[in-house]
């Protein structure tokens, strides 16, 4: 058998794996591969090797897939599912269909449920089975969601997943499996951190294939879906027109202050990416806290309109490749620029935050606040503080109604998220409002009490 060199390359935010394959002769195969190639080409330089193939598992929603990127400007073959006409050139692969690399031996399978085209690449050397690419179908420990494409379709792509589980339950045990989603996915359903597993280890720990026929299998993948950003809706069809060939970095143009002041009187909106500690310090009013961090994509995606021009605020030290790179992935092709000098550049009045420690909610100014946690449901069924709301960061903005009058200390896991939170609230014209630097141990450590758990 051929030496195999796989290189996984991960993006701890967007929680995917992106596979560079060496198949000989110089050349290499791409599965999956995000918008931001930097990663990728930086490993395929590192090993002298030229992309070819670039291959798609299905029609990424959690971002937007660099195919097009790599058939244009790498002049590499484009492998994908048949999900109708693309807007630009590639090769169809149906169920069953082959592919020889050279080396190796590309075979679609069939695998839908995730999304309706999905397939599953078997990666076979002479004959004998390496190891199968799937994608967002069968992952670490769980499987790909099914409620991406529309209500209607969730419960009949939940059925197809099952099939197609056990489908791959039929390759032997020994099987490597390289999935494309996991820990940190919105398309995963459980977490965890390791990225590949075997057919084996699957077929014997895997909660969904312990479940005894397809109906519980259907109730035990839908009941452990939580919400998702709404973008996901959105870039599938972006994917299948085939997203704007970047080629180089975006440009970040540098604004004065007086040309942010236009843009805003004009609608633009402004993205703070500083930590929760420089935004509490001093801010643009009116502007949206995403801290620069692994999950800056995911959250850009979910807060910032999209069809509104998007002004960056960064500090120094903050790298703004990463940043508009991170907007690329889900869809934000071209901001409008940044805050030329930073936020201290802007002389005009701005706001200032509070971001408090756990001992301030138990027995100082905030000990009588209501206290508001914007994590996920299930993160606040698993512990949080007594009495405190619960509405998802993602939905906040639809439901400023529904909250008391203030003041507010508002929570998450450290700050981040609700840094944002607090943003959105003073957006929305809430005042008093604080953030907690930590999360729901560090009240509970302060006050000497247990976190409540569930609903």
């Amino acid at each position: 058998m051929e030496m195999l060199h796989l290189v996984p390359v991960i993006d701890e935010g967007l929680g995917n794996s992106t596979y560079l394959l060496d198949i000989g002769r110089g050349r290499a195969l791409v599965v999956d591969p995000e918008r931001d190639l930097r990663q990728v080409r930086a490993e395929a330089l590192r090993l002298g090797l030229s992309i070819v193939y670039a291959a798609e598992t299905h029609l990424h929603a959690d971002f937007i897939s660099g195919v097009r990127e790599l058939e244009e400007t790498e002049r590499a073959t484009v492998l994908a599912p048949d999900v109708g006409p693309r807007g630009f050139a590639h090769t169809v692969l149906n169920d069953g269909d082959t592919l020889d690399l050279g080396n190796f031996t590309l075979q679609a399978l069939a695998t839908p449920g995730h999304s309706p085209e999905h397939l599953s690449y078997l990666l076979l050397d002479h004959g004998r089975i390496a190891g199968v690419f799937t994608g967002g179908s069968l992952m670490v420990g769980t499987a790909g969601r099914t409620d991406l494409v529309s209500p209607e379709m969730t419960v009949p792509l939940a059925r197809a997943q099952y099939h197609s589980l056990h489908r791959l339950m039929e390759l032997p045990n020994d099987t490597p499996v390289w999935p494309t989603h996991g820990a940190g996915s919105f398309c995963s359903a459980a977490a965890g951190g390791e990225r590949m597993t075997t057919i084996g280890r699957e077929r014997a720990t895997n909660p969904l294939l312990q479940v005894a026929g397809e109906d519980a299998f259907v109730d035990a993948l839908l009941g452990s879906l939580g919400t998702f950003p709404d973008y996901f809706l959105r870039l599938g069809e972006v994917n299948r027109r085939g997203p704007v060939v970047l080629g180089t970095t975006p440009p970040l143009p540098a604004l004065s202050v007086d040309r942010v002041m236009a843009l805003r009187e004009q609608g633009a909106q402004i993205v703070d990416a500083r930590q929760p500690a420089d935004f509490a310090a001093g801010h643009i009013p009116g502007s949206l806290s995403i801290a620069l961090r692994p999950v800056f994509a995911t959250w850009l995606g979910w807060l910032a309109e999209p069809d509104r021009l998007v002004i960056i605020v960064r500090n120094p030290d903050q790298d703004p490749e990463d940043i508009v790179w991170a907007a690329a992935q889900v869809g934000f092709d071209t901001l409008a620029g940044e805050l030329d000098g930073g936020f201290p550049a802007w002389k005009n009045s701005g706001a200032t935050g509070s971001l408090i420690e756990a001992r301030s909610m138990v027995s100082g100014a905030e000990a009588s606040a209501t206290v508001l946690d914007v994590r996920q449901a299930s993160e606040y069924a698993a512990g949080h503080v007594a009495a405190a709301w619960n509405i998802e960061l993602g939905d906040l903005a639809g439901r400023l109604g529904e909250l008391p009058t203030g003041p507010f200390v508002v929570m998450c896991g450290h700050s981040e998220r609700a840094m944002s939170a607090a943003s959105i609230l003073e957006r929305g014209g809430r005042t008093a409002v604080a953030v907690l630097n930590g999360g729901a141990a560090d009240w509970a450590r302060e006050a000497g009490r247990s976190l409540e758990t569930g609903r």
